[in-house]
């Protein structure tokens, strides 16, 4: 397993991904029961949850997808195989699971994303994802879009999916403490500076993260998330 993704302690060196990382991998697990048989990994770099998925579900075929002009993050993990970001190498109807962790803000047209994986997904086929809300710019000019649950759910629909349901990943605590984590570890500073002020921070996060209640979160006026992560079912 990828120590840097799975089951991660806090530290001073990823006080900037813990929380958002801890939470990915917190949804994973409450999904585990959906997963089974034929699994798609989409936009799936160097695949950081297969082993645990694999070890934790029934999957009998993994495969990993990603785009064609993708960062290569491990030259020694490629995916199965490559996509244009328009049409999937695959049967319509091949695959009972898809993933997609922090993929679809990448997407400059999530709605050709998800229609793509409802036709590679049989009938009954379950789609996982997560995106995240409260995140700095990345793999700039490849950072496309900050989903609200309104949005993200409109995507879908139109994609043809149904049964969505929607949480959220993290609240106030877990965004405060998120933010903490990104500015100590991201923002401009002395590296003296940076060394004092993650030793400060580190407790004050982990208090912060110990408070936050994702499952009781509603999507209502003045709520604050850190992202979002849910699920999907093609019923055709």
């Amino acid at each position: 397993m990828d120590n840097q993704f799975i089951n991660i302690p806090l530290n001073i060196e990823n006080l900037d991904r813990f929380t958002i990382r801890n939470s990915i991998f917190n949804a994973i697990k409450d999904s585990t029961h959906l997963f089974k048989n034929k699994f798609l990994d989409i936009g799936c770099g160097k695949m950081p949850y297969k082993n645990y998925i694999l070890e934790n579900c029934p999957i009998k075929n993994y495969i990993g997808l990603d785009i064609e002009t993708a960062i290569n993050y491990d030259e020694s993990i490629k995916p199965d195989f490559y996509w244009d970001g328009i049409k999937m190498p695959f049967d319509s109807n091949s695959f009972d699971c898809a993933l997609a962790t922090e993929v679809l803000e990448h997407c400059p047209d999530p709605e050709t994303v998800l229609k793509e994986t409802y036709r590679i997904l049989k009938k009954e086929g379950i789609f996982f994802f997560t995106v995240p809300f409260l995140w700095n710019l990345h793999e700039v000019p490849h950072d496309e879009y900050r989903y609200t649950p309104f949005s993200i759910k409109r995507h879908l629909k139109n994609a043809g999916f149904e049964d969505i349901e929607i949480k959220a990943t993290g609240g106030w605590h877990a965004s405060m403490a998120q933010m903490l984590g990104l500015w100590v570890r991201r923002s401009p500073m002395a590296a003296n500076k940076r060394k004092i002020l993650s030793y400060i921070s580190k407790p004050i996060i982990r208090y912060l993260i110990k408070l936050d209640q994702p499952d009781k979160i509603e999507f209502k006026e003045g709520q604050m998330i850190t992202g979002l992560t849910g699920t999907a079912k093609k019923k055709v």
